[in-house]
């Protein structure tokens, strides 16, 4: 069974659900039609009992996901577009954690902003050699994350590493990520179909009932006691130095930071 759209693909294969991000010209980065097609997706994981494992990737194998399509943002005019766009993006991300099934990110390429924290969210992330991580808002938009994507990032690299990503606004290689914890395997590209394959069957063959409270307790444990930071989102996306990041992005020219 194959539907989705054209820009987000969905098939279902045997006890497995693929979903491909299917924007290879712009390296898969995602747009409003696609973040809602995903949603879609995880409804019609969660629905069909048949399906067991699901299976997220990129086509064009440069990137898995390079973030949310920056032209999107020229919409923004205050802080509150800025909480709205968190919000929307909970109800996608907060979604796909969701998911009753093991889910497994194939990163081969970029996973970049929206599209790191898509695959950090997944449960099992296995990456070629090729594969790069990061979120460089310091240097680019000048934007934030929300409060859940912070303690989602520092329950899987830690506080330390979190800043390294978001302060030096690098990308780790695939051997650092494996090392943080943002990548659970590293096999080289030629091999990656047969490791995909031989890890979906064993999740398929695994007690579901046992993955998926698993999966449920470890989400509650970091979100315990989270605070709000609606008042952080809305300073950050108000802010002028963020309005000069898009506008700078859209130009192809280094922003010019103001503090203010």
């Amino acid at each position: 069974m194959r539907t989705g759209t054209e820009q987000l693909l969905y098939e279902r294969r045997g006890a497995r659900a693929y979903i491909t991000f299917n924007r290879p010209e712009a390296r898969n980065a995602m747009t409003w039609e696609m973040y809602e097609a995903l949603y879609e997706c995880c409804e019609e994981v969660d629905r069909d009992e048949g399906v067991r494992v699901v299976v997220l990737r990129g086509a064009g194998g440069r990137a898995f996901v390079a973030g949310t399509d920056i032209r999107q943002f020229r919409e923004f005019e205050s802080g509150e577009d800025g909480i709205a766009y968190e919000r929307r993006m909970e109800r996608v991300i907060g979604r796909l954690e969701e998911v009753g099934k093991p889910t497994v990110a194939v990163v081969d390429g970029y996973a970049v902003g929206g599209g790191l924290s898509i695959c950090a969210v997944c449960d099992l992330r296995v990456c070629t050699p090729e594969a790069r991580f990061g979120i460089p808002i310091a240097r680019t938009l000048g934007n934030c994350l929300s409060m859940k994507n912070y303690a989602r990032l520092m329950a899987l690299v830690g506080p330390a590493r979190t800043k390294a990503l978001l302060f030096t606004a690098r990308m780790f290689s695939a051997e650092e990520a494996l090392a943080a914890g943002l990548a659970t395997e590293v096999v080289p590209r030629e091999e990656l179909d047969g490791r995909v394959e031989e890890l979906c069957s064993a999740l398929e063959s695994h007690a579901p009932i046992t993955m998926r409270v698993t999966k449920e307790a470890l989400r509650r444990i970091t979100f315990a006691g989270l605070p709000d930071g609606s008042d952080l989102v809305r300073q950050t996306y108000g802010s002028e130095d963020f309005h000069e990041g898009v506008a700078a992005f859209v130009e192809k020219r280094s922003p010019r930071w103001r503090g203010r």
